[in-house]
């Protein structure tokens, strides 16, 4: 009866054994090339045993060659018991560089690459497209301006249109007609080559003042299109309102921008994690005493953070507390959830307000990520996405 006892000891210790190796070792799957990070924050992971008492992290630095020249990247080397190798990926390193800490609204004014569709005309045979479709091609020829397509389709009593909807691309043929004003053919088919709206700053390279805003991509709001960009401005931008959030009624920051004033920045990119360029102007939009360092998703965890917002006037920090940190095998947006838990920003908007996407979240002294979206049913969350895949 003891032997059976002690056997059944020895198992249960066993199985315990086994359960704390595995469960770091499946954790690892959530560890993929292409993420940011840097020694510090390896050292941390080790030093607060995220993986366990068993599974350590060693990063290392190698040079490799991009377009004929020699860039850095980071690997990350995971062993078992300290000297047996598990699993190896590679990474981009982070910048030891200080950041201006954003959260102040900006006005944005993308040239589309393309056209985008604002109206069709009854007498068009265009049917098959829709407002807000953005026409990227005629007969195999890139839609560059506006003013280039009444020549692309003269003379043709049909055309081939390569249009986005929905993100995905699109060809239909559709036939041409005689403008009744003009001794001319046309499609029927209003479009515009430009694109308005508003978001948040998250961060300023103080070195490079390269940028990153919003978090999350520009679309039309008709179609949900990615707006493809050709170029675009940054304009300085006044809080003129705010509309409080409620439960299924997202609120919004009401701002007014005008082009007069004249831009602080450009617009290079508009990604799935927002908008990207460089600013020539930091008065107004940076408070130059604020700074800090990016960290990646390696040092983000749940418990205390902050958000910083000009919600107020001014830029303020606001108590949050992170709910889940994901870890995500490839680039995606809503990597963090998190609850509002400042009383004066609950106060002032209810929580998340849509115009606050950008806002930039801090948690132990870093800049982790950016505010993307709020939870429909609860104002008082929302998601964020890492830095990581705003860089």
């Amino acid at each position: 009866m003891k032997r059976q006892k002690f056997s059944l000891l020895v198992l249960c210790f066993l199985l315990l054994c086994f359960y704390a190796v595995l469960q770091p070792i499946q954790q690892l799957n959530n560890f993929e090339n292409g993420f940011s990070t840097n020694y510090e924050e390896v050292q941390d992971l080790n030093k607060n045993k995220a993986l366990g008492s068993f599974v350590s992290a060693k990063f290392a630095q190698r040079e490799k060659d991009v377009s004929m020249q020699k860039q850095s990247e980071g690997v990350i080397t995971f062993k078992l018991f300290g000297f047996i190798p598990v699993k190896r990926v590679v990474c981009s390193i982070l910048d030891n560089d200080d950041y201006y800490v954003g959260g102040t609204p900006i006005g944005l004014l993308l040239n589309t690459d393309g056209a985008v569709v604002v109206d069709v005309e009854k007498e068009s045979h265009a049917k098959q497209i829709k407002e807000g479709d953005i026409i990227t091609q005629i007969d195999g020829e890139d839609v560059e301006s506006l003013d280039e397509m009444p020549q692309m389709i003269q003379q043709k009593d049909r055309v081939e249109i390569e249009f986005l909807r929905n993100n995905k691309t699109r060809k239909e043929i559709v036939k041409t007609y005689p403008d009744e004003t003009e001794d001319k053919l046309k499609l029927g088919l209003w479009v515009k080559d430009d694109v308005a709206g508003v978001g948040t700053l998250s961060f300023v390279n103080s070195k490079t003042m390269k940028y990153g805003a919003l978090g999350h991509p520009i679309v039309d709001t008709t179609s949900g299109n990615v707006v493809p960009v050709s170029s675009g401005k940054i304009y300085p931008c006044n809080l003129v309102g705010i509309k409080r959030g409620k439960k299924n009624q997202p609120g919004e920051l009401r701002c007014v921008f005008t082009e007069n004033v004249g831009s602080v920045g450009d617009i290079k990119d508009n990604s799935q994690f927002g908008i990207n360029g460089t600013l020539t102007k930091l008065d107004g939009l940076v408070d130059g005493n604020r700074m800090a360092k990016l960290g990646g998703r390696l040092c983000v965890k749940p418990g205390k953070a902050k958000i910083v917002s000009n919600i107020s006037g001014i830029a303020e920090e606001y108590e949050i507390e992170i709910i889940k940190a994901n870890y995500q095998k490839k680039a995606k947006n809503k990597s963090i959830v998190f609850r509002v838990k400042d009383k004066k920003l609950i106060n002032l908007s209810g929580g998340i307000v849509q115009g606050m996407s950008g806002s930039p979240i801090i948690q132990d002294g870093k800049i982790v990520g950016a505010v993307t979206h709020v939870f429909t049913n609860d104002p008082t969350k929302g998601y964020g996405v890492y830095v990581d895949w705003m860089l």
